[in-house]
Parts: structure tokens; sequence; C-alpha cells
């Protein structure tokens, strides 16, 4: 009895590709470049202050760029 094989539904044609990205590869590169973006315009407020945390300063950020 010969083996069985299987052949895929859809052949692939030579120089047709399907790419499909998950919903954060494009996601995360598109924040990066936001933020990156926010502090090049705006470079003095990405100091933190003194007394003030990175974390803290970061979320502040956040908020603010949200709720604009």
């Amino acid at each position: 009895m010969p083996a069985r094989t299987h052949t895929l539904p859809h052949p692939a044609t030579p120089g047709s590709v399907d790419v499909r990205l998950p919903w954060w590869g494009l996601a995360l590169p598109a924040l990066a470049f936001v933020a990156l973006l926010v502090l090049i315009l705006n470079p003095a407020d990405a100091h933190a202050t003194t007394g003030d945390p990175a974390v803290t300063h970061l979320v502040e950020r956040v908020q603010q760029i949200v709720t604009h």
C-alpha cells in the first residue's frame, strides 16, 4: 500500500509572499517613534528633577499625552 502524500491547498507561486504581522509588530515601532519624537521636540521636559523619580515622570508624561 503506497504512502499518502499531502499537498498544500494553495501552492506558492514564484514571487508571491504572504506575510502577516501581529498587531504589536507595527504598534511597538510606532510607539517608539512617537516617544523619540516627543523627546526631540521637548528635551527640557525629558530631564527628571532631582527629587522626581524617573518612573513617576514617565507616567505623568504619558498621562499628559493621553489627555491631550
